[in-house]
């Protein structure tokens, strides 16, 4: 019977410390987008779950589009729907100044703060106070047919100009074969098609806004880069291309339909993946084009995590930030999946690995163009905003949608250049006589 009791009494005290374990059990929801390097995170969970057995993690995984729209709400609204959200460098510096994004502070010393890239660390800052933490960075790069450059007899450059690619794609440009001469975002969104475009607003000398905040969307340079995107899709492009976002780019390419593509760096591991591409052993890169000037040409965007203000578990939010964020984490990928599968362009360290740069020959052209896009100088004008392919301002979510969509109808045939233009020169001059000037 004493036996009988002790062992009983040691049941109950088990039963109860695994009650106090489950009680003290957090659910954290992570609401992610749905590419590649996401989706690698949320296959090496088992490595986070063992390590952190006492948080759950949730996952909402979106389209872009969408996503942005439902994180904006969210934690505008202060819901607190959200634990981790997925945002940009054109978002975290706006929200932290409304309070809506807890610092990123007291990171343990094994995190290494110093190792993250500059230009990286310094967009997702505000007075030198990290809000959100990179997942990953990504420049803008030309990505080609090295076997249909041969055939055809033509030579990439290093940095070829717009007029170049029109060149190029004409030669290349081979529907009956099943290839198109080139391949670019079409899909309306300011992160869109609008990303792309963005830099060859810049290329080709223009700017979003004078020095007086004016709009700038039927000034020539705009007319001349939106006849050369027109132009390139409608000639050489694939049909649908309104439909084609970076996803559906990345997987036209990948199965040998583009003969050039130019748009983010982070695919490049994608497309030179035996794996998941079919023109891996055929791929060659070059610095994203230019035209009459290299200013602005190339983008810098970095999808990173952050925790709302509003989440109610933000320790256990900000334990997994640390995690899929981390050189551990980075170095776990690569075991696990291979280095071409580790997230891009946010660590010196990943760049200084040999491992790294033998599996992926393309990093030393990712890293530079990394470094040499200048969100403070992105124009050969002079301008008041920061940014490359987007405009630091709250007002730009809206404009850069509204443009995007003219910019699909230019595609699509239902507007002229001139006339889509003078519509978004006149929904941006409205935006910001409503708001007022940026401060």
């Amino acid at each position: 019977m004493r036996l009988a009791l002790f062992i009983s009494g040691v049941g109950i005290a088990g039963l109860s410390a695994c009650s106090a374990a489950m009680a003290q059990s957090t659910e954290i929801t992570v609401a992610t987008v749905n590419n590649p390097d996401m989706v690698t995170m949320q296959s090496m969970m088992s490595a986070f779950n063992d390590a952190h057995p006492d948080i759950k993690v949730n996952w909402v995984t979106l389209p872009e589009n969408e996503l942005r729209q439902k994180v904006t709400t969210d934690i505008a609204s202060g819901a607190g729907q959200y634990d981790v959200v997925t945002v940009s460098n054109y978002e975290t510096p706006i929200w932290a100044q409304n309070d809506w994004l807890a610092p990123m502070e007291n990171l343990p010393e094994s995190y290494d703060v110093d190792d993250l890239l500059k230009p990286v660390k310094d967009g997702l800052s505000v007075d030198g106070t990290l809000y959100a933490l990179p997942f990953y960075a990504e420049s803008s790069v030309t990505y080609y047919r090295k076997d249909l450059f041969e055939k055809a007899g033509i030579e990439m450059p290093d940095k070829p100009t717009w007029s170049q690619i029109e060149e190029f794609a004409s030669k290349i440009h081979s529907p009956s074969d099943g290839v198109y001469g080139i391949c670019l975002r079409g899909l309306p969104g300011w992160g869109q098609n609008m990303a792309l475009f963005g830099t060859m607003v810049n290329s080709f000398g223009g700017r979003w806004f004078d020095m007086d905040w004016k709009p700038q969307l039927t000034s020539e340079e705009w007319k001349n880069a939106a006849h050369a995107y027109v132009d390139l899709l409608n000639n050489y492009g694939p049909p649908g291309v309104t439909s084609n976002g970076f996803t559906e780019s990345e997987t036209l390419f990948a199965n040998g339909q583009c003969g050039m593509w130019v748009d983010s760096t982070v695919a490049a591991s994608y497309v030179s993946d035996p794996e998941t591409s079919q023109v891996a052993d055929k791929v060659g890169f070059a610095q994203a084009p230019y035209e009459t000037t290299e200013k602005g040409s190339n983008w810098l965007f970095t999808w990173a995590l952050a925790v709302p203000q509003s989440s109610k578990h933000q320790d256990a939010a900000k334990t997994f930030v640390d995690w899929a964020t981390s050189k551990d984490y980075i170095q776990a990928v690569a075991d696990d999946k291979g280095w071409l599968a580790v997230p891009p362009g946010t660590r010196q360290s990943t760049y200084a690995s040999e491992a790294y740069v033998e599996a992926a020959p393309f990093a030393p052209l990712v890293e530079t163009a990394i470094k040499s896009a200048s969100p403070n100088d992105p124009s050969a004008q002079e301008v008041p905003y920061t940014g490359v392919q987007f405009v630091t301002i709250p007002q730009f979510q809206a404009i850069g949608t509204r443009v995007g969509q003219l910019m699909a109808a230019m595609l699509s045939g239902q507007s002229s250049v001139d006339e889509a233009l003078q519509q978004g020169q006149t929904f941006t001059d409205r935006i910001m006589q409503q708001t007022g000037k940026p401060q």
